[in-house]
């Protein structure tokens, strides 16, 4: 093939997996549970393109939000979406998993009559298909006559084209008919039909992938060498044989007497915590090396640590190492045999998976509570119209973002609920905060379990958490408050929101040009990671640059700094966008009460109406934007402009 535009083609299911979050409970008792894209081919085109690979599914999807939500989040993982179809007849199938224990995982699959089970001859795209190197089929969707056919009509056009076929055998007895529609858990039942059934795909086959029990369905038989040969007697394909914590054997020629004689691949020592999905991990990491021409040693190194991620992890997809991640762990290794538990593993898992992010980010900060309160009550207005003073700042934001990406709002739950609704259908990029106003040391707002609260919020919506915190505080305060902070930190992390620090220190102490620089390397040593800073503006130079040295130091991964407002005169705060300028990691602004203070006095007061207030905040918002852009940046070495 010549420059093929793609590496790697899969087919077959797509579905969304639901997975019970109560570990060690019945499926019947699950309270809760986590979404993910999943399907054997779609993982396997996630974890390819995660691993650097250039890949594209073909399936179905139903016309309806689950439909749409694997296609976006497919976009999102960098997997090309040209053959994923959208049928309107029939729904999204589903997955639902429950963790008993180490080895029992209740796994029940909604298929009857589902969007990818229907995929047929008419779904395959010949150029789709001619423009990969490789096209991965599986098992599962040879089972019904018109997804079968649709996958030998691919196999057909890519090795008419060159390119070369992988058989990922993923034999799921229920879905053949052989177990009952309780039991998706049933890895193996012995099926001569089954047997002659995958017999004829073999011989166009030059990469077959399964487990001992995948190999004895293909090569129909129970002893693991004999069905192996028996493999080898139709096809001349490289056979993988998965032996889960023994890792994987190859082989790429004659069968030899022992299994141990192939060419072997250890396994990593890791805690078992769910089985689903690690075979369609190895699978992704075997593949990163095979397109490729790596050794096949090489292949099963990284198809191994990537079969050990997932087995450590709770999901299937989500769970899958980028390709940082994998080298990281190759070059360093772990402490943890729970590498879900490993601090540098998930951080960078976290930094190289999270959305991507438009910049600069430029938002109205209008997540203010107490001091809103104050102009409501000095205009002896009632708070409850604090809402839609909220709303009014949001359509000024809107406004002037204009569908433009990287323009954002502050805004608070509080009073803010329907300004947070009318945000999240404008596309604005929005942070929202969980500190009490003016706690000293930090407090939330909301009592409880701060993680089972952020579970109630949309996983757009970046969590904000504001801390009066200053370097030369006494000990006992900065610990305390690192203390809150990290506890934020963890509840982000385990329900998968951006964290964003706001950090003021010039109410409580000096202002130095090291002064900030030295409270984000205390946090840093204390833990802290988060996706954001919002700093304080600084008048010097040399403080911002010492402000993104101590960033780049500790997290290059930083989404970065926003400057804030804290009620500033404008050009005091067009002199703080200027002194930034020196460093890349200062990536927009968020300015409140210099935009909304003087029209929110005059609206509670009643001489403003609403269309008036809107059109000051915008205009006001429009004056910052347009001098943030007109400030030349450093760049940082990939050209970013901060």
């Amino acid at each position: 093939m010549t420059n093929p535009a793609l590496d790697v083609v899969t087919v077959g299911r797509a579905s969304v997996d639901l997975y019970g979050q109560q570990i060690g409970g019945r499926l019947e008792d699950m309270a809760s549970f986590s979404k993910a894209v999943g399907g054997c081919p779609a993982n396997i085109a996630i974890g390819t393109a995660r691993l650097g690979l250039k890949s594209a599914l073909v399936t179905r999807v139903g016309d309806e939000h689950f439909g749409r939500f694997i296609r976006e989040q497919l976009r999102r993982e960098g997997v090309d979406v040209r053959g994923v179809h959208t049928d309107p007849a029939r729904f999204t199938a589903l997955a639902i998993l429950g963790v008993r224990d180490r080895t029992t995982f209740p796994l029940l699959f909604y298929r009857t009559d589902c969007a990818d089970s229907a995929l047929d001859e008419g779904d395959i795209d010949e150029a789709l298909i001619r423009s990969s190197r490789v096209l991965v089929v599986t098992g599962t969707h040879f089972a019904r006559p018109g997804s079968a056919a649709a996958q030998r009509k691919a196999m057909r056009i890519i090795r008419a084209a060159g390119g070369k076929v992988v058989f990922d055998i993923d034999y799921r007895p229920n879905l053949w008919g052989l177990a009952g529609i309780g039991d998706g858990e049933a890895r193996y039942v012995r099926s001569d039909t089954v047997t002659s059934h995958l017999a004829p795909i073999l011989p166009d086959c030059d990469l077959i992938v399964g487990t001992e029990e995948e190999l004895h369905i293909a090569g129909g038989s129970e002893d693991t060498l004999d069905a192996i040969r028996a493999i080898r007697a139709r096809s001349a394909a490289t056979i993988v044989c998965k032996r889960g914590p023994m890792g994987c054997v190859v082989f790429d020629g004659a069968i030899p007497d022992r299994l141990d004689d192939g060419i072997s691949g250890p396994g990593f020592p890791v805690e078992v915590y769910n089985t689903l999905g690690a075979g369609d991990a190895f699978m992704s990491g075997f593949l990163r090396g095979w397109v490729r021409g790596e050794a096949l040693e090489t292949c099963c190194r990284y198809a191994n640590a990537c079969g050990a991620f997932a087995v450590s992890r709770l999901l299937c997809s989500p769970e899958i190492p980028t390709w940082r991640e994998l080298t990281y762990f190759l070059d360093h290794g772990s402490v943890e045999t729970a590498l879900r538990h490993d601090v540098a593993l998930n951080h960078l898992h976290w930094v190289t998976t999270r959305r991507a992010q438009a910049y600069p980010v430029m938002a109205l900060a209008c997540d203010h509570r107490i001091q809103l309160e104050a102009i409501a009550l000095e205009a002896g207005a009632p708070l409850s119209r604090i809402p839609q003073f909220k709303t009014l700042a949001v359509q000024a934001a809107v406004r002037v973002a204009n569908g433009a990406p990287g323009f954002g709002v502050f805004m608070d739950g509080r009073y803010g609920q329907d300004a947070l609704f009318t945000a999240s259908k404008s596309g604005l990029w929005t942070a929202r905060p969980i500190e009490l106003p003016a706690s000293r040391p930090l407090d939330f707002e909301f009592g409880g379990s701060l993680g089972a609260h952020l579970t109630e919020w949309p996983t757009d919506q970046v969590v904000k958490c504001l801390c009066f915190y200053h370097p030369d505080d006494d000990e006992a305060l900065r610990q305390r408050q690192e203390r809150e902070m990290l506890r934020a930190q963890d509840a982000c992390r385990r329900t998968g929101r951006e964290l964003l620090l706001e950090i003021i220190a010039g109410k409580n102490g000096p202002m130095r040009d090291d002064t900030v620089s030295r409270a984000l390397q205390m946090l840093y040593a204390a833990g802290l990671r988060p996706d954001w800073w919002k700093l304080e503006g600084q008048s010097s130079p040399a403080a911002w640059h010492a402000i993104g040295e101590v960033i780049g130091a500790n997290d290059p991964d930083c989404r970065g700094v926003v400057i804030l407002g804290l009620d500033a005169p404008e050009q005091e705060l067009l002199a703080a966008f200027q002194a930034a300028a020196v460093t890349p990691w200062v990536r927009g602004f968020a300015i409140g009460r210099t935009i909304f203070g003087d029209p929110a006095r005059a609206w509670f007061a009643g001489s403003l109406d609403d269309a008036g207030a809107v059109d000051e905040m915008s205009r006001r918002f429009a004056r910052f934007v347009a001098a943030w852009q007109a400030v030349p940046r450093t760049t940082d070495a990939t050209g970013q402009r901060s």
